[in-house]
């Protein structure tokens, strides 16, 4: 009796070590997780494991967070053999702020480490960023569920799973047309690398159906040329601007074995919340106490409802489908607003107003602009801005989130970005003053949205109106381009075709005045121009009469020929910064405004001088061989450019789009 009691006593401790065995022989490894209930994971970021049993990755818009198998695993078994076969399988469920339309994913892994620090949550899945993604250093393997399409990771659409070597542009991608990722219902996931055929094979399901015959997709890659020994096994999820919940339900793996089989009826449920809201419905209640009476009341009742209707009214046209991201509803903007209080008006303008506001359904905060027909933006700029940045993906771009239409009434919706626009930081004495770290932070933050633009969307894309009023600062002081109501796109290799000046006046490429045509040449002046202002912290014209304003690019030019570029420097600083990098950012500006627009570098090779890959050509030798400040002056940075005739209606009507969010 008493051997048949230790016998049990051992039973039971081995199975208490399940699922938590490893070993270092990589044939032993395998666990199964139905529900995470007390479950022994290390969680990183925002990753959090709940009461019900759930592993919630995320928990609002632009977080990242990681649940890690708490032991690393050995793929081989010895040192330089090879990876062997293993099987993964997983339940999850994704459920966003807006039914089925969520940002960005969730991935299972495979890294050498557990230190996603420096990856970015909104654009690289939590896995990477804009450095390391591509790098063979990685040693990663990932399987993604992505739920947006990002056409500068060649995303097939946004409702795919793909298999990623050390980059989140996917070796393979598998589409479905009747399942969705972002739908809210849990679903399950099987992964199968074979070592002998190198084959990687994922088989889709919703939760309850047995695993599907025919995989989903395949593909074929080595990876003992991937993967470090030992490594560790996870799951990242990272949303964008829009708020989304990525949950793992219950996870099984193994190697040289099939992953065992996730119990259905122990899996915990998804949560009810996240989810949109629905109409008020009003139920009227008619007593029948005479023809009169009833008649009366219905015919209030038919007058409240048109008003009612009325009140809320939208407009939708056809290209609405073709082009346009969320749609918010007048009653859910309304709300958000408190009626589009004056209380929460956050910016005025040309353009309209800005209003604050917090979502009802989902109690995220954004930013409401509110712009009429009749407006100087009008709807042919409305279109533009939705068609054009409701598509854009980067980190250094304000995020277009929605829109909406009534009656007069164009409506877009921002991420709402906390700490507002640069130029308050420049010029107001209610604001803190930047330091340089910050101030170059936002200068490259800025460069590499306009590259993105530029060169790495799928079209070339002109923004037209860089300035620090249009550059905005979210919670972490990042900045963010805004403002693409006069943005024009066009496609790679082919000529901008616009023709008609617009911009705001000191920011405007001289060939611009001359010919009314744009092209990423004429944003990398404007680029030049706000360079100057956030170091010299001036703006690019002001103070003197009409005839004799104060230029910023001349007077920066002047100290460049005396040798004295940094006193030009803001004074605000107190010469806390540093002297190399503020002289790199003046001359480069200067490069930047070069009026022979050839002579211009591209937004390519300003990064790589910001960035410092690159050394930047003797500006002070190219100011004295050319005479620059001549040529300025000849080709129209000058002065007289405020009497310029068809500037003097364009800059007056478009300098004023750019207020704040």
């Amino acid at each position: 009796m008493p051997d048949d009691w230790h016998r049990s006593l051992i039973v039971c401790f081995v199975f208490s070590l399940i699922p938590c065995l490893v070993a270092t022989d990589a044939s032993q490894v395998q666990f199964v997780y139905s529900g995470f209930r007390d479950a022994n994971l290390s969680l990183e970021g925002v990753a959090e494991l709940r009461s019900d049993g759930l592993v919630q990755l995320t928990n609002n818009s632009d977080v990242k967070g990681y649940a890690f198998y708490p032991i690393p695993v050995h793929f081989r078994n010895t040192p330089n053999g090879t990876v062997q076969s293993f099987s993964v399988s997983f339940v999850f469920g994704i459920r966003s702020a807006f039914n089925e339309e969520s940002l960005d994913g969730m991935t299972f892994f495979i890294s050498p480490s557990k230190d996603f620090s420096s990856a970015f949550a909104n654009h690289f899945l939590g896995l990477f960023n804009d450095k390391t993604d591509g790098s063979s250093s990685n040693h990663v393997f990932a399987v993604e569920l992505d739920t947006y399409k990002n056409p500068e990771l060649k995303d097939i659409d946004d409702n795919h799973i793909g298999i990623d070597i050390n980059s989140l542009i996917s070796i393979q991608t598998g589409k479905f047309t009747n399942l969705t990722l972002g739908g809210g219902e849990p679903m399950q996931l099987w992964v199968d690398y074979d070592a002998h055929t190198l084959q990687i094979m994922a088989t889709l399901a919703p939760l309850g159906v047995a695993k599907p015959q025919r995989a989903l997709f395949s593909a074929t890659t080595n990876l003992s040329n991937v993967l470090k020994e030992p490594s560790y096994i996870g799951f990242s999820g990272a949303t964008g601007p829009i708020s989304t919940l990525f949950y793992l339900l219950g996870w099984s793996f193994g190697i040289n074995s099939r992953a065992p089989a996730i119990s259905m009826t122990n899996l915990p449920k998804l949560p009810h919340g996240h989810q949109k809201s629905q109409s008020v419905v009003l139920e009227i209640t008619l007593l029948p106490v005479g023809t009169s009476v009833c008649v009366l009341a219905l015919g209030t009742t038919i007058v409240l409802l048109i008003r009612r209707r009325s009140k809320y009214a939208e407009i939708r046209e056809d290209w609405e489908a073709e082009f346009g991201p969320h749609r918010f509803s007048y009653k859910e903007l309304y709300c958000a607003t408190d009626g589009f209080s004056n209380k929460l008006l956050i910016g005025i303008g040309g353009f309209g107003k800005v209003y604050k506001g917090i979502l009802p359904a989902t109690k995220l905060e954004v930013a409401i602009k509110k712009v009429s027909h009749e407006s100087r933006q009008g709807m042919k700029e409305f279109i533009t801005e939705i068609v054009t940045i409701g598509r854009l993906r980067h980190r250094n771009l304000v995020q277009l989130l929605g829109y909406c239409r009534r009656k007069d009434e164009l409506i877009l919706v921002y991420e709402y970005m906390p700490n507002g626009s640069l130029d308050k930081y420049l010029y107001s004495q209610e604001k803190p003053v930047l330091g340089w770290t910050q101030r170059l932070d936002i200068i490259k933050g800025v460069a590499s949205g306009l590259l993105y633009l530029h060169e790495k969307w799928e079209k070339v894309v002109l923004h037209r109106d860089i300035k620090a009023g249009n550059v905005l600062l979210d919670i972490h002081m990042n900045g963010r381009l805004g403002d693409f109501g006069l943005a024009r796109l066009y496609d790679h290799g082919t000529n901008a075709q616009t023709t008609h000046v617009v911009g705001t006046m000191g920011y405007l490429a001289p060939e611009l005045l001359r010919t009314g045509k744009s092209s990423p040449l004429t944003d990398v002046f404007a680029f030049g121009v706000f360079l100057l202002e956030v170091t010299c912290g001036q703006r690019p014209i002001h103070g003197g009469g009409q005839d004799t304003p104060f230029l910023l690019a001349a007077w920066v030019l002047q100290h460049c020929y005396n040798g004295s570029l940094l006193e030009t420097v803001d004074w605000r600083l107190g010469g806390n910064y540093h002297n190399d990098e503020a002289d790199m950012v003046l001359k480069l500006g200067l490069f930047c405004l070069h009026p022979l627009p050839t002579a211009r570098p591209s937004m390519r090779q300003v990064m790589q001088y910001l960035d410092g890959d690159m050394p930047l050509p003797d500006i002070t030798q190219t100011c004295l061989s050319t005479n620059l400040l001549s040529m300025m002056q000849h080709k129209g940075f000058r002065p007289s450019i405020l009497s310029y005739p068809d500037l003097s209606t364009s800059a007056a009507t478009f300098s004023g789009l750019s207020g704040g969010r």
